[in-house]
Formats: structure tokens, C-alpha cells, sequence
């Protein structure tokens, strides 16, 4: 049950859960710390000696194999793969020559390049044709250099395929016929000191490029593992087909993807049925909602209205499982109605979807109810002090 909240001012609820555990990896071993972390709902595979079953372990070998066969479906071919590292290849190849022997080219000077994203890790879904990489450059990153970068670039692809450029506030996309490289531009370190806004490309998003490279690294060592892989896969394609969940961002999924599967008492990776149950209960508990450590992620922030739609959405999506709309959550099966919004039936039972908590306030009341804290505050340091 997720706590009323109300113009903005959310109601405080009872922490629970692992005590000492931050979200993204047991303690000592891969963790991802998050500023000012939050706490971790109620997880009740850290207490099983408190809450012991009762009754045998349920097959569920049935959500298992539909979570398998779901994977498989929105897993990219391996053609759709090598289309991709055919464009990704050459424009590498192109990146190393530039900054081996630059020649001519002296618009910039670039340092480094690092491949990023979801073609790297190996979770990328189905259609979704594309690479990024992030460009480091020695030089200041001008708007020119960046735009002579990408010509040159592009000219060279052009003598063996067709190809189109386009300039994005964070540096280009290159794209031919099937395949799409995103190119993110950002600056050695000492540079940001250097930066005008009116010059060079925006320091905040350049910033978001050094962050991308973190989490690459951090999952290249922490999450490789077939199951997490998979539990990804899985969360980015229900990202895509349920509104309350699109505005959790990559990196918050591959985090949380990792938790519920290695996080537990015996540091082992978890079955990916086991996982994904507890990846929805973690979610329905209260994850995203304020003072919990999934709204603490640096970078990545939620409003009320998300963080009440993500919650809300899950908890929807974990009472249909436990009924066993497998099929309905996964995607294997199109439901007569949307389950989020409308009630939905299985054998026999009637599953109705839940109403938002978070009411924005209008803002003339939310002045009025500002203007009453503060009275109240100043009411409490003016009282004496009972003898």
C-alpha cells in the first residue's frame, strides 16, 4: 500500500527491509553507493528465518519458461546484430585513425572513444539498431569542431555506403540504411574549467557522458551475469509498453535489475522467475517513491506524479501475476482490455487497477498550506518549556 501524498508534501512511511544495503550490489562487492541513500522496502527474501513458509515451495517453472520465451522474442537476430557491428566497426576504425595520425585534420583533438549503452551490455532489444559511444576530446569542445568531427567522419563512410549526419545538443548520430552510431561528446576533465556556454557544447550533458562511461564500466565488472541480462531485457521492454514506467531511466532498471537478482543473503544470482517477482515487489514496496533509494540515484531524478505511477503501476502488475496473468504482464498474450486502466478478470477473480495517490495541490492552496507550516514552526520555537 503506498502512502497518501498530497500537494507535494508526501507522508512519511515505515522504512523497512535489508538494514545496511544500498541498491546496486551486495556490500563489498560491486555496489554502486548513491548519494544520500535512501532506504530499501520491505524485501522479504532477507527474512525468511523471521516469516517461514508454511506451506511447499509453488512450481513455478510455468513463469520461468514464459519469461525465457519473452526474452527470445525481443532479442535482437544475429543479423540485426551484425548490421550493427558492421557501422560500429567502421566508425571505430575511423575514431583510432583520427586519433593515431590526425593528418590534416586538426579541428580537434580527440583522446579517447568508449562504447556505452545497451549494444555494449548485451540487453538490447529487438529493432532497436543502434550503438553509442562516447567521444573524449583532448581540445575544447567547440559546436564547430565538433560539427568538423562529424563531417569527417561521415566522409569517409561515404566512399563505401550511404549515410546521414545529424548534430544533437550531446554530438551527432550517424545513420545509414539499417543501422543507427550515436556519438557523445565530452572533454578530458581539466577542460570543464575552461568551458563558455556560448562556445562549446553544454557542460551538464558533457558531464552525463563522463557518468555513461561509469556505468558502462560498472556494469562490464558487476552485471554480467545471463540472468540480469536477461531480467533487463525483460524490464525495458515492459518500460515500452506500460506509461508508468517509462520514465525510469536505463540505468535505474540495470541497478535495480542487479539487486534482485545478486543481493541476498547468499550472494548468488537468483532465478530469473525469483528475480523478476521480487524485482515487482521491491517496486510495488515502495522503491520509487521519496526517502527510498531508488529516487536517490544521482543524475536521475522522478516527480511525485512518476514516482506515484511507477508504484501504483507495479503493484497493478504484481497482483495479475500472483493470479497468474503471466502472459498479460510479460506481453506473450494482447489482454481484452489495458490492466493498468481497467479491471481485469482471471479465473473468476477481478483484479481492479489502482488510483493515483499524489494529488498536486493548485497552487494558490499551496501557498496557503507553506504560509501555515511556517506559522506553525515559528508557534513551536516561541513555547516555553514545561517544568
Amino acid at each position: 500500500m503506498r502512502g497518501g501524498m498530497r500537494g507535494g508534501r508526501p507522508r512519511r512511511g515505515r522504512g523497512g527491509g535489508a538494514p545496511g544495503l544500498g541498491l546496486g550490489g551486495p556490500v563489498g562487492g560491486g555496489q554502486m553507493r548513491l548519494q544520500n541513500a535512501g532506504k530499501i522496502p520491505f524485501d522479504l527474501t532477507y527474512f525468511d528465518d523471521i516469516f517461514p513458509r508454511v506451506g511447499p515451495v509453488p512450481d513455478d517453472s510455468t513463469l520461468n519458461a514464459m519469461i525465457l520465451k519473452r526474452n527470445s522474442d525481443i532479442s535482437p537476430s544475429t543479423d540485426e546484430i551484425q548490421i550493427v557491428q558492421n557501422l560500429v566497426t567502421r566508425v571505430v576504425g575511423i575514431i583510432e585513425t583520427l586519433i593515431l595520425t590526425p593528418g590534416a585534420f586538426d579541428a580537434c583533438q580527440v583522446d579517447e572513444v568508449r562504447q556505452i549503452g545497451s549494444f555494449k551490455q548485451g540487453t538490447i532489444l529487438a529493432g532497436h539498431k543502434t550503438a553509442d559511444f562516447v567521444v573524449i576530446l583532448r581540445t575544447l569542445p567547440t559546436k564547430e569542431a565538433v560539427e568538423a568531427l562529424c563531417t569527417r567522419i561521415s566522409e569517409e563512410l561515404k566512399q563505401t555506403e550511404c549515410v546521414r549526419t545529424t548534430i544533437t545538443p550531446r554530438g551527432f548520430d550517424i545513420t545509414s540504411v539499417q543501422a543507427c552510431v550515436r556519438i557523445l561528446i565530452t572533454t578530458v576533465p581539466h577542460n570543464f574549467r575552461k568551458l563558455d556556454a556560448d562556445l562549446h557544447l553544454d557542460s551538464k550533458l558533457m558531464n552525463e557522458a563522463w557518468q555513461a562511461i561509469r556505468h558502462s564500466r560498472w556494469f562490464e565488472e558487476n552485471a554480467h551475469n545471463s540472468t540480469i541480462k536477461v531480467l533487463i531485457r525483460i524490464l525495458r521492454d515492459m518500460r515500452q509498453r506500460y506509461s508508468g514506467f517509462q520514465s525510469l531511466a536505463t540505468w535505474m532498471l540495470d541497478l535495480l535489475a542487479h539487486y534482485a537478482t545478486l543481493n541476498n543473503p547468499t550472494r548468488q544470482a537468483l532465478p530469473v522467475n525469483v528475480a523478476f517477482r521480487r524485482t515487482l515487489s521491491l517496486m510495488s514496496g515502495g522503491m520509487y517513491l521519496p526517502g527510498y533509494a531508488g529516487t536517490n540515484i544521482r543524475g536521475h531524478s522522478l516527480t511525485y506524479e512518476e514516482e506515484d505511477a511507477a508504484t501504483s503501476t507495479a503493484q497493478t502488475l504484481l497482483r495479475i501475476l500472483s493470479h497468474g496473468g503471466y502472459k498479460y504482464v510479460l506481453g506473450l498474450e494482447i489482454p481484452p482490455n489495458d490492466i493498468i486502466t481497467s479491471p481485469t478478470v482471471i479465473d473468476g477473480v477481478v483484479i481492479s487497477p489502482l488510483e493515483k495517490v499524489y494529488e498536486a495541490m493548485p497552487e494558490d492552496e499551496k501557498i496557503y498550506d507553506e504560509e501555515e507550516a511556517n506559522e506553525d514552526d515559528e508557534g513551536d520555537a516561541n513555547m516555553e518549556p514545561e517544568n
